[in-house]
């Protein structure tokens, strides 16, 4: 109980500082923050795709009980599919 008391003051000391950075922009900075994020986004979308895809495609492969140089053609292949 005695720890809590310090640690509670500090943490509503320090409040007022996180909320600044939690405050919404300006609506002028808005549309710049989007577009500036709308790149990153896509390739991120493009990543994650790409890993799902071959992620399915290693579990095809463990299905088909492929090793060694079969499973990597068979992966490319699969991969290389639309």
């Amino acid at each position: 109980m005695r720890a809590l008391l310090p640690t509670a003051t500090v943490c509503l000391l320090l409040s007022p500082l996180w909320s600044d950075s939690a405050a919404p922009q300006s609506p002028a900075a808005a549309p710049a923050a989007a577009a500036s994020a709308a790149p990153a986004t896509a390739a991120e979308n493009d990543a994650a795709a790409r890993h799902a895809k071959r992620t399915a495609c290693v579990k095809k492969a463990r299905a088909k009980k492929l090793l060694g140089d079969e499973k990597t053609t068979f992966i490319k292949e699969c991969t290389s599919a639309p």
